[in-house]
């Protein structure tokens, strides 16, 4: 696989599990809405996915590839997660939700206010608190990256998925006030949705395939 189809996937596979409706997006776009600390907390939001991913890849992606059984477990446990969440994409994208003002204020929640620390501190706490960011960066991302044979593959994976994650953290807080109203829009959220699936079933069907082999 060539570098370049690396970083593609790693992309596309990282803007696939963080694009999806969640306590997170919501604040970060509310932060943006207001420009109240949107800097900052996206940092905070793409330094931890950065991280994560980094783990995941690097660490537990590495870890995976040198125990044969695990890497097949866990693998095939990937296939099935990603069908899952392909599943759950379509069916969003059947009946989309959106995020409008009292989505992002119901995310909130006591969060609303506050300065720059403060605001900091809540946008840690909505990325570290989400179990299912664990299993989106450090398990399935880095299972994803086990099927690469060389580490520069891996590496361009890596890239792609933090550039992923810099995009629309940044996009999200900076861009708020212009992609409000976009993110307001049922077709918004059906073609997202739409993609997410695609995606999804293209990377299963890629595991699929790595296993078989």
């Amino acid at each position: 696989m060539s570098l370049l189809l690396s970083f593609i996937e790693g992309f596309v596979v990282s803007i696939g599990l963080i694009v999806a409706i969640g306590p997170q997006n919501a604040y970060v776009l509310r932060q943006g809405i207001r420009q109240r600390h949107a800097a900052q907390v996206a940092g905070v939001c793409f330094v931890i996915d950065a991280t994560l991913i980094t783990l995941g890849v690097v660490g537990v992606g590495k870890f995976i590839a040198s125990n044969e059984t695990l890497s097949m477990v866990l693998g095939w446990g990937g296939v099935l997660f990603l069908g899952w969440f392909a599943a759950r994409s379509i069916k969003a994208a059947i009946k989309p939700e959106v995020l409008d003002a009292a989505h992002m204020d119901a995310a909130a929640g006591d969060a609303k206010g506050g300065n720059a620390k403060t605001a900091m501190m809540h946008a840690a706490a909505f990325s570290l608190l989400n179990p299912w960011v664990y299993m989106d960066t450090m398990v399935l991302i880095g299972g994803v990256s086990v099927r690469y044979a060389t580490d520069g593959e891996r590496l361009a994976f890596l890239i792609g998925a933090v550039l992923a994650s810099f995009v629309w953290f940044f996009g999200l807080a900076l861009g708020g006030k212009k992609m409000a109203p976009l993110f307001q829009k049922t077709i918004t959220w059906r073609v997202l949705d739409s993609f997410i699936a695609f995606v999804m079933i293209a990377v299963a069907l890629n595991l699929i395939r790595f296993q078989l082999a």
